[in-house]
């Protein structure tokens, strides 16, 4: 009877072990789109909240496809259309995704109000509260930004669908208010744009690392068997090989440091310095190298993150 019981719990750890998750689902979703624009600066020649949210969102995207393996991606939209809010909630609840993540910017009657929020549908939703929580660390740390915090169907004293009906840990991310002429000037800036991207997806990946220990989701060289598409066509499931000018992004800081320095010297590799034109805090921007791929990139990569460098990823040169 011992060694049936025995062989049972073999079998049943057996089985477990064999179900254990290998990918975890992400859908991102760009808010508004098509008809809906979303909000609007007061400067006429800024972008509109739509055309903002798709390229953050994309953004976020594509540095979960050149850094990270093992993680799906699902757009909600990929181009200037608007799927209904009931399109949205069921995309993600029928792809069994593990996050939802909702990509907007912010609005307010007073044009002195700034800041990122994260918003979840309630505080008892722990794993979502964790990942808004990441979202704004990062906002308010790495990118300079000031956070305005975590908010729930309290604080806004309305619920948001896209939170109250997704089955999954879900967050959705204001990234500014276009009403404040500073922060629309930033938003509106590729440099702004990249930087909050870089922060939401650093926020991703801290939260989905401890969420998930047993998967491995850091690339080492090579290539992912699933990447996404930015390119706005087609199925964020196709495999697509990047091509044109891209470098290694390793750090920012807020005074220059010295390229130099023993801690660049690590690397083995010459560090670049550059200046940014920014309202952000972190004005000094560090690279390595200049590759015509981002898999001619990835040795260099795996070089820089094992000499002190661990958060650095491969970003294109506009």
């Amino acid at each position: 009877m011992k060694m049936l019981l025995l062989l049972f719990s073999l079998s049943v750890l057996g089985i477990q072990t064999f179900a254990q998750k290998e990918k975890i689902i992400v859908v991102i979703d760009p808010g508004h789109g098509g008809s809906d624009p979303g909000h609007l600066s007061s400067n006429k020649n800024h972008l509109p909240e739509k055309a903002l949210n798709l390229l953050i969102a994309k953004k976020f995207g594509s540095y979960i496809e050149q850094n990270m393996k093992n993680v799906t991606i699902i757009y909600t939209r990929t181009d200037d259309s608007f799927p209904s809010l009931d399109d949205r909630v069921e995309k993600a609840n029928n792809a069994k995704a593990d996050y939802f993540i909702s990509i907007h910017c912010n609005a307010n009657a007073r044009t002195n109000v700034h800041g990122t929020e994260s918003h979840v549908h309630s505080m008892s939703s722990k794993k979502s509260v964790s990942l808004a929580k990441e979202f704004e660390s990062e906002f308010s740390t790495r990118a300079g930004r000031h956070s305005r915090g975590v908010k729930d169907t309290d604080d806004r004293e309305h619920s948001l669908q896209v939170l109250k009906f997704t089955n999954m840990t879900s967050v959705l991310v204001e990234c500014g208010f276009l009403t404040n002429e500073k922060e629309a000037n930033y938003l509106n800036t590729t440099n702004g744009q990249d930087i909050i991207a870089s922060a939401i997806y650093r926020g991703f990946r801290s939260t989905i690392q401890k969420d998930y220990p047993a998967i491995s989701f850091l690339k080492s060289g090579g290539s992912s068997n699933t990447t996404a598409n930015t390119s706005g066509k087609g199925s964020s499931n196709s495999t697509a090989k990047s091509t044109g000018k891209f470098t290694i992004q390793i750090m920012s800081s807020k005074e220059p440091m010295d390229t130099g320095g023993e801690s660049f010297k690590k690397i083995g590799l010459p560090v670049t310095r550059k200046k940014l034109n920014t309202t952000s805090a972190y004005k000094y921007l560090y690279t390595v190298g200049t590759y015509d791929s981002q898999e001619a990139a990835k040795k260099d990569l795996e070089k820089v993150q094992k000499n002190g460098f661990k958060d650095a990823y491969i970003v294109k040169v506009e």
